[in-house]
């Protein structure tokens, strides 16, 4: 409970505190290309349940069944798409998903069925005990995901055989060690991480 205080209080200052930003770049993204403010994806949260992420749309616009991993200079970011990913302001219209319950401020990262699908059993029943998060340990190490699986000579393996089982040993000691001060700790060095 106290924790769902915490990410109600956090994501209600940080709307109100970033709203001349939001609305700054919804409309920098109006002006850079055609289609949507928001980009919408299903992912899995607590328990297993598909719920619809929040971003601020970085890519041009693109069929549902292409690709799901966005790799090194992909063609389809735009120039808007660049310096929001890159400072990962694309991510701040989670605050809405943490205000409506469906993520927290700090958990393990929402990933789409097809790469939750991958997870060992014993990982997957830790991992979706509790709900998702906007950052955590893993997101902050793999900051620049992105530029890694570019060197892959095939990025989507390179994710599900080398990255994914890093990301699910830090995903399973967070929910095993999380903490209120643990929490703290994780949101300070992700603010961090960005201004770095």
């Amino acid at each position: 409970m106290s924790k769902r205080v915490f990410d109600l209080l956090g994501a209600l200052a940080g709307l109100a505190l970033l709203a001349p930003v939001l609305l700054a770049i919804a409309l920098w993204i109006k002006l850079d290309s055609r289609g949507p403010v928001l980009y919408r994806q299903q992912r899995v949260g607590r328990g297993g349940r598909l719920f619809t992420i929040y971003k601020f749309r970085s890519m041009s616009l693109r069929p549902v069944d292409g690709p799901q991993l966005t790799v090194g200079a992909d063609p389809r970011v735009t120039r808007a798409g660049r310096f929001l990913r890159h400072y990962k302001l694309d991510e701040l219209p989670q605050l809405w998903n943490v205000l409506e319950g469906s993520m927290s401020l700090v958990g393990p990262r929402p990933e789409v069925p097809r790469y939750v699908d991958c997870y060992p059993p014993d990982q997957r029943r830790v991992v979706l005990s509790v709900a998702p998060g906007i950052t955590d340990w893993a997101a902050i190490r793999y900051k620049d995901e992105n530029a890694i699986l570019a060197r892959a000579a095939d990025p989507e393996r390179a994710y599900v055989e080398a990255v994914l089982p890093v990301k699910l040993d830090y995903y399973v000691r967070y929910v095993r060690e999380r903490s209120f001060w643990g929490d703290l700790r994780i949101l300070a060095h992700t603010l961090a991480a960005i201004v770095r």
